[in-house]
C-alpha cells in the first residue's frame, strides 16, 4: 500500500516549536510522517521522541552528545553529527517540508540547504531572514522553494492577505504583548532581575526568545523578517501594543479595509497552518471565546522604554550587514544576561555599541554575512569584557 504521507523533518526538535510541531503531527498522523529530528544537544528528549515517532535519521549539533548518543541510543537509523548533520538532515532527499525551529544564526546554513532541494521550509527561525534575508529568498527563488512562516504574527499577515492583491496593501500592523515591563516604570529598569524578564505574561516559549519579547527586540526582528517575507518597506511595517494576545495582526488595505487575524495565544496553530497551506485541517485546538476576552486593547510602543525596537527599525533601514550585525550582538548579549553576567539594560546598549563600532556592507554574499556575524560576536565580547 502507498504511503501518500507527507515528511516533515523538524530541526530544533527539542525546543518549545519542536515540541508543539510534533504534537501537531501527532494529531494529523493520517497526513504527516516524520523525516528526520535534529537537536543541539538534549540527547535525553531526543531518545524519548525517536521511539515515539520513529523518524528515518536524527541529527546532534552538539559534537560530544552526538558521540554519547551514538553510543548509548538504541535508535536504528541514520544519525548525523555536528553542524554539518543537521545540513545533512535539512536537505534529506525525504523530505516534504522543513520545520526549521533552530536558535538565533545556526538556522541560516540548515535553512538554506533544505531550499536548495527545493523543499516548503516551515519558517520558525526569524533570526534567519534577519540575517541573510537576500541569500535566502534569492535561494527559495531560484530553488521555486517555499518559506511558509510559523511566527504568529507573520502567519497572521499570511492568512489576512490570502486573495489579495500585494498592490492593495496600504501597510502591515504586527502586534506585541509588550512582554512582562510593558507598564514598569522606566526608571526600574535598571534594577530588573533575569528571573522577572523571563516571566513573560501570556506566552511560553524559550529563554532567548522570552527575553526578546522583554526587550521586544523580538518584534524588531519581526519587522525585518516581514520585510523579506512579504516585500513591504520599513515605512509601510507598523507595530502596535496589544497585551491581550489575541489579534496576532492586521494587515491595512488602500481602501482602508482592515484584516486581522484572531486566535487563542497557541503556537500549534501557526504550525499547523504552515504545514497544511493554504488548506485549514480540522484540529481540536482551543477555541476563542471573545465574550469571555472581553475587552481588547491597543497602544503604540514607546521607543523609549523599548530602545531595541527602534535599533531592528534602524538596522532595516540602513540594511546591508547591519541587521545581521544586530543580531549577532543581541544574541551574544541575551546569552550573557542569561548568565547574569550583565544587566537587562546593558542588552541594548551593546547591540548599538557594536553597531557602531561595525563596519556595514551593502548587498553582501553569504560569506560576508557570515564573517560579519562573526565579527559582531567578538566585539560584542570585547564590550561586554569592558563593562
Amino acid at each position: 500500500m502507498t504511503d501518500n504521507r507527507k515528511t516533515v523533518t523538524i530541526l530544533g526538535a527539542s525546543g518549545s516549536i519542536g515540541v508543539q510541531s510534533l504534537e501537531v503531527l501527532e494529531a494529523s498522523q493520517d497526513r504527516y510522517k516524520v523525516g528526520c529530528l535534529s537537536v543541539n544537544g538534549n540527547i535525553d528528549v531526543l531518545e524519548v521522541q525517536a521511539k515515539k515517532f520513529k523518524p528515518s535519521a536524527v541529527a546532534i549539533a552538539d559534537e560530544q552528545s552526538y558521540k554519547t548518543f551514538k553510543k548509548t541510543t538504541s535508535f536504528k537509523g541514520k544519525i548525523f553529527g555536528g553542524k554539518s548533520g543537521v545540513i545533512e538532515a535539512a536537505a534529506y532527499e525525504d523530505n516534504d517540508i522543513v520545520i526549521s525551529a533552530l536558535v538565533g544564526f545556526s538556522g541560516v546554513m540548515p535553512t538554506l540547504a533544505a531550499l536548495e532541494q527545493g523543499k516548503v521550509v516551515a519558517l520558525a527561525n526569524k533570526e534567519t531572514l534577519v540575517s541573510a534575508g537576500n541569500i535566502i529568498t534569492k535561494a527559495a527563488k531560484d530553488n521555486k522553494a517555499e518559506i511558509i512562516t510559523v511566527d504568529s504574527e507573520h502567519s497572521a499577515i499570511l492568512q489576512s492577505i490570502v486573495g489579495e492583491s500585494h498592490d492593495d496593501i496600504e501597510k502591515i500592523i504586527l502586534t506585541a504583548s509588550g512582554g512582562p515591563f510593558r507598564t514598569t516604570p522606566k526608571e526600574d529598569f535598571k534594577h530588573l532581575t533575569l528571573a522577572q524578564a523571563l516571566n513573560h505574561p501570556n506566552w511560553s516559549m524559550g529563554s532567548k526568545i522570552t527575553i526578546d519579547s522583554a526587550t521586544m527586540m523580538n518584534k524588531g526582528l519581526e519587522v525585518i523578517e516581514a520585510f523579506w517575507l512579504f516585500d513591504m518597506p520599513a515605512d509601510k511595517i507598523d507595530v502596535l501594543i496589544h497585551p491581550q494576545s489575541i489579534v496576532h495582526s492586521l494587515v491595512q488595505f488602500k481602501d482602508g479595509s482592515v484584516k486581522a487575524q484572531l486566535g487563542v495565544p497557541d503556537m500549534k496553530l501557526p504550525i499547523a497552518y504552515a504545514l497544511s497551506y493554504p488548506q485549514r485541517l480540522n484540529y481540536d485546538f482551543p477555541r476563542l471565546d471573545l465574550a469571555e476576552t472581553a475587552t481588547l486593547t491597543f497602544e503604540k510602543p514607546d521607543f523609549e522604554r523599548f530602545p531595541c525596537l527602534l535599533s531592528a527599525f534602524e538596522a532595516l533601514k540602513t540594511g546591508g550587514t547591519a541587521p545581521a550585525i544586530l543580531n549577532a550582538a543581541n544574541e551574544t548579549a541575551v546569552y550573557s544576561f542569561l548568565k547574569d553576567q550583565i544587566s537587562y539594560t546593558d542588552i541594548c546598549d551593546l547591540v548599538n555599541a557594536c553597531l557602531d563600532k561595525s563596519e556595514i556592507i551593502q548587498n553582501p554574499s553569504l560569506e560576508e554575512i557570515v564573517h560579519s556575524d562573526e565579527l559582531a560576536r567578538k566585539i560584542t565580547i570585547e564590550l561586554i569584557a569592558s563593562l
